[in-house]
């Protein structure tokens, strides 16, 4: 709790595992934040490497570092980080992602003004592992821009055949919604974030901002790359999930077409994965340039 008893608008916390590659700059991108009122919550998860060291190296009040004393599953690790939050709205970034300095400004009004809201997104920039743009303004197809029921979103993502609403960097949550539908579930690793979407739209509205307020890595050792069969698979459930729960009004249609477009987002995600792969390789090759054009010490 702040001085004076208060408590900040909004949590950001970011859980961590051996993620001294990129943590700096994804802690410098939360604290870089124009809406000052929020809290970081760093959830280190027993790592080998100097996750740690780094994320104890800021010195920012805002800060709170705890650590896990035995590494917990992905899943286990992102519902400990949100019970550490203490702010009714929580927005979750992974160690390797980051966030455009006006994300909680303009995304945390609309979810405190209006309390029909569960979801308020946003689209994000795709980036390689220099932090360069692959694929820009990414998300939120399909008509997903604007206000929304969960019932409207539903049948977009479905009809999408991937994740058009993006990963948790992009996306504002409710506390208290988050724990009612059950957190993230360990049993969905590779769409637990989209997974938790659905559910928490059982609960509210979607808003979709139009601007780019995050930037989603994908590097050459990506989890998603490695899993798209079970990333595939896992989405064609949770389709016929969504098809079949009554907990939204889908069409039969909706699920005939989504069938149909699961194939298509395996493919565009395919693609992404290569363009990161390929642009890896040329910074390897020019490093190696680099070093042998270098004079002998």
């Amino acid at each position: 709790m702040r001085p004076g008893g208060f408590l900040p608008s909004v949590s950001v916390c970011i859980p961590v595992y051996n993620g001294e590659t990129y943590l700096a700059e994804t802690i410098r991108s939360v604290l870089e934040q124009t809406w000052w009122d929020f809290e970081l919550v760093i959830l280190e998860n027993n790592s080998s490497d100097a996750s740690a060291e780094i994320a104890a190296s800021f010195r920012d009040p805002r800060i709170r570092l705890e650590r896990n004393r035995a590494t917990l599953s992905q899943g286990d690790n992102w519902n400990r980080a949100v019970q550490l939050c203490r702010a009714p709205l929580v927005k979750l970034v992974c160690a390797d992602d980051l966030l455009h300095p006006r994300c909680l400004e303009l995304q945390v009004p609309p979810m405190r003004d209006d309390p029909s809201l569960a979801l308020v997104a946003s689209r994000r920039h795709m980036i390689d592992e220099q932090s360069r743009v692959l694929v820009p303004r990414r998300g939120l197809g399909g008509g997903l821009v604007g206000l929304h029921s969960g019932s409207e979103v539903a049948r977009r993502v479905i009809r999408n055949g991937a994740n058009p609403i993006g990963e948790p960097g992009n996306v504002l949550f409710r506390q208290e919604q988050f724990v009612t539908a059950g957190g993230w579930r360990p049993d969905r690793r590779f769409i637990m974030d989209l997974d938790l979407w659905m559910r928490l739209l059982q609960y509210g509205d979607f808003l979709g901002l139009p601007e780019t307020l995050a930037a989603f890595r994908i590097g050459r050792g990506s989890v998603s790359a490695e899993f798209e069969q079970q990333i595939s698979d896992e989405q064609q459930l949770l389709l016929d999930e969504l098809g079949g729960s009554g907990a939204f009004d889908v069409r039969p249609l909706d699920v005939r077409i989504g069938r149909v477009a699961l194939p298509l987002g395996r493919a565009r995600r395919k693609a992404l994965f290569k363009v990161s792969r390929l642009a890896a390789r040329k910074d390897d090759r020019l490093k190696a340039e680099q070093d042998e054009a270098a004079p002998a010490q």
